[in-house]
């Protein structure tokens, strides 16, 4: 169940020029999230920016009930997010989303990710690791200039992956093109994925040729977290052209069957 809390921020780092990391103390939140739920933050006190910004959950510190989150400075809101200082509270509402990533049915998984969509998988490659899972994860980044986390992954993966389109640091290419490979070898039983959307369209497109359980998180604008405002609207697969149904990823997702929606 999702709860308005004023949460103190514990620790704040730059992980990039345009990329924080925030720590908070959230331990009701921490409770009842679960890997791929996201929160919802207000920026400010402000009547400008007026709407919330959601953000991935990025871990969980179950014992310390600190939840931390990543995020990358794109307009205004985000702007004045990242000014926040240590010991200032942050207004968070969270957790958010139904659609979880649910890892618990499958033993070899597979979980991949591009830019900033790799956020939200350290939470899921940490729990399917210390579930006894074996993890290999794929993460893709443009250049070296862009790659994060690197080090962290390596902790919750039994084998990490990792690409630059330009080959500038690690395996030159895309990563999707290393999962496959693993595919054709057997070693995967589900892939878990969230990034940007034509990665994400290839990973659907290769887990149905495939016939691979796959679920995919999208990112998409949620306003209001509570499927009020229409702005994060996804078609369904199996709706018609004439009578198109739609779901909320915000509601429903935001971590979807890859069979089920159409993207």
């Amino acid at each position: 169940m999702s709860e308005l809390l004023l949460a103190k921020l514990v620790k704040k780092e730059q992980l990039k020029p345009d990329i924080f990391k925030f720590s908070v103390k959230a331990p009701s939140i921490v409770k009842n999230s679960k890997p791929g739920n996201f929160i919802e933050i207000r920026v400010t006190d402000q009547t400008e920016p007026f709407l919330r910004r959601p953000i991935s959950i990025y871990n969980l510190d179950r014992e310390n009930g600190i939840l931390e989150f990543i995020f990358q400075v794109k307009g205004k809101g985000t702007q004045i997010l990242a000014k926040r200082e240590v010991g200032k509270q942050v207004d968070i509402i969270g957790p958010i989303g139904y659609g979880t990533f649910q890892y618990e049915n499958y033993k070899n998984i597979a979980i991949i990710g591009g830019g900033i969509g790799v956020f939200p998988l350290y939470e899921l490659a940490k729990c399917a690791k210390a579930d006894n899972k074996s993890v290999t994860t794929y993460l893709g980044f443009r250049s070296k200039d862009f790659v994060v986390l690197e080090e962290e992954f390596k902790k919750v993966s039994d084998n990490l992956i990792l690409t630059t389109d330009d080959g500038s640091y690690a395996k030159k290419g895309f990563a999707i093109n290393y999962l496959e490979k693993d595919i054709k070898a057997e070693k995967i039983d589900a892939i878990f994925a969230c990034g940007p959307l034509p990665m994400l369209k290839a990973v659907q497109k290769l887990a149905i040729e495939k016939d691979i359980p796959c679920q995919i998180s999208l990112e998409e604008k949620m306003a209001c977290g509570l499927g009020v405002c229409l702005g994060c609207a996804v078609k369904t697969a199996k709706s018609s052209k004439e009578n198109p149904e739609y779901w909320h990823v915000c509601k429903a997702g935001p971590v979807f069957n890859a069979k089920d929606v159409e993207i």
